[in-house]
């Protein structure tokens, strides 16, 4: 047999896992449910040393030996043999929201379960695991052992503050969705005001190693079980007047129609989108780190390809291949899943910002947004007026070529009126400065005021053809709209405004350029091609040349890699 023993960090309790190694085929865990304490663990480990001895009385041999020390379990995997257990055994720390650590996996191993003596070898395994071990997972996957990376800060906070006594009577109906994570301790029965552990389910959307768990979901306690989200993490940290800011950005990817540039377009029969990326923004301060009692605020935004059946034809070898409607779409099916979607995820106003280009000789990118405004427009025609999605068409590359207007001066405008639509999440209510010098843009802000903060509903949704370049810079805008209300909200800046050249705004520019970057090596194989300065016109000569490379780059890795 393999054990997997596992501890908290201080190290004074542990769980047991014992994997039997005798089954070729089948996967069978044995998870005993009980905690031991450091002492109970190390006797049990002795008794099985003792037992497993070979002959008695000779000192050399040990009846366990520890194959493996590794971080956290990935899942478990079968091909054509028996199963494998993918562990994590290297980390890095990415992050930290609130003292819940935000880890990157730096490496991982594959170890075959199944012994020697009862293995049936098959001449394709081989071949299976090399595919299997194509996805590298020390690419941009990140991990979290106390905090749900899936949901956002948003979410998981407000169901945090759920009042204990809705939570009571939801324990009883609902065993399943949240339970206690006390029952074993014995602590839930005294006097029935029993300490209760929320448990959310992760969104299974954003959840990457969710087939890897499906063999042990049910039989082991959730302790075990750790989500992996792929996208980007990063942290920044600014000192405002003494106070520590954390500036953090999260990009969670989207697993369900996963997959390169070219290959993965448009929409699937599920309406799951290409290259679809929910990013979120998080500030808090760190001179308070629990959250119940500091002050967090966080920011969403989405970026995806257009939710139609569309495609483009790579074995042309044209830089630009045409692009083709793949199926006729009249009432819009795979753009109102879609919609649905995001309306069960972030509420309504959804809104979009198309940013494909309009105006071309030869009609390229066009044929998506007269699609996309059908589908958009016929779809309103079932939601409340109140509640309707908005588009808003704006192309981008046509204000870039031009010289009379400054494009992100164009783009703030929009970021203001989105985010004046969407409000953010605080957890705190607003200053009393702000009674005292009120803000005109502070009073109109949209959003869900409530007694302990806001909240944001509904959602930008931003897309160009690629959702590479455009779509970051656009995004960026935004983000930086809301990131003056954030540190207006927290108290930080006297109005919620930010100029260009100051230290918050460029520390936050790296970070969104690292996202993009990020996201676009993964989805596109190279890194941006416009960025941010680019658009601002004060990029210098050799910044072209680099984009010039970057294209060639892009241009080899979809055509031949």
């Amino acid at each position: 047999r393999y054990f997997l023993v596992g501890s908290n960090p201080a190290e004074t309790k542990y769980r047991v896992l014992k994997i039997d190694r005798t089954e070729p085929k089948d996967l069978v865990i044995i998870d005993d449910k009980h905690v031991y304490t450091q002492q109970e663990v190390r006797e049990l480990l002795g008794r099985l040393d003792l037992g497993n001895r070979t002959k008695i009385g000779q000192k050399g041999s040990s009846g366990l030996s520890r194959a493996v020390s590794a971080f956290g379990v990935v899942g478990f995997v079968r091909f054509l043999e028996g199963y494998y257990i993918v562990l994590i055994t290297k980390r890095r720390k990415m992050a930290d929201i609130g003292g819940h650590a935000i880890y990157k996996i730096e490496d991982t191993n594959m170890i075959y379960i199944p012994n020697d003596s009862v293995r049936v070898t098959h001449p394709d395994e081989a071949r299976y695991l090399r595919i299997f071990q194509n996805v590298d997972l020390s690419s941009n996957f990140y991990f979290s052992y106390s905090y749900d990376l899936s949901h956002s800060l948003q979410y998981n906070l407000t169901v945090l503050r759920m009042p204990l006594e809705t939570l009571k009577t939801e324990t009883t109906q609902t065993r399943q969705e949240s339970f206690d994570i006390f029952e074993d301790e014995g602590l839930s029965t005294q006097g029935g005001s029993g300490v209760f552990g929320i448990c959310s389910k992760p969104y299974e959307k954003y959840v990457w190693n969710g087939k890897l768990l499906d063999a042990v979901k049910n039989t082991i306690h959730r302790d075990w079980l750790l989500y992996i989200i792929h996208g980007f993490c990063g942290q920044s940290k600014l000192l405002i007047y003494g106070r520590p800011i954390y500036v953090t950005l999260i990009a969670r990817r989207s697993s369900k129609f996963a997959g390169t540039r070219f290959l993965k377009r448009g929409a699937n029969c599920e309406g799951d989108v290409a290259n679809e990326v929910e990013t979120e923004q998080i500030l808090y301060d760190a001179s308070v780190m629990s959250f119940s009692a500091g002050s967090y605020s966080s920011y969403v935004q989405v970026r995806g390809s257009v939710p139609l059946y569309w495609s483009q034809d790579i074995s042309t070898m044209m830089p630009k291949p045409p692009i083709t409607l793949d199926q006729a779409d009249p009432f819009a099916h795979v753009a109102a899943l879609h919609f649905d979607q995001m309306l069960q995820r972030f509420g309504s106003p959804i809104i979009i910002l198309n940013l494909v280009k309009e105006r071309e000789k030869r009609k390229h990118e066009r044929i998506l947004s007269e699609e996309l405004v059908a589908a958009v427009t016929y779809l309103n025609q079932f939601l409340p007026p109140e509640h309707a999605i908005i588009y808003i068409p704006w192309d981008m590359a046509k204000y870039t070529k031009s010289k009379l207007c400054n494009v992100l001066d164009r783009l703030n405008v929009i970021a203001e009126s989105v985010v004046k639509k969407t409000g953010f999440f605080v957890n705190r209510p607003d200053s009393y400065c702000s009674i005292l010098r009120p803000d005109e843009k502070w009073k109109e802000l949209g959003g869900y005021v409530v007694s302990t903060g806001r909240l944001q509903t509904g959602v930008l949704r931003t897309n160009c053809v690629d959702c590479l370049d455009r779509t970051n810079t656009a995004q960026f805008m935004v983000g930086k709209c809301a990131l003056a209300y954030q540190l207006y909200s927290l108290g930080l800046i006297d109005k919620p405004n930010l100029q260009f050249d100051t230290d918050a705004v460029r520390l936050f520019e790296e970070l969104y350029e690292d996202h993009g970057d990020t996201l676009s090596l993964q989805y596109g194989g190279s890194q941006l091609v416009h960025r941010v300065k680019t658009y601002r016109k004060i990029a210098p000569w050799t910044q072209h040349s680099k984009d010039i490379m970057q294209t060639l780059s892009r241009y080899y890795s979809n055509a031949f890699s």
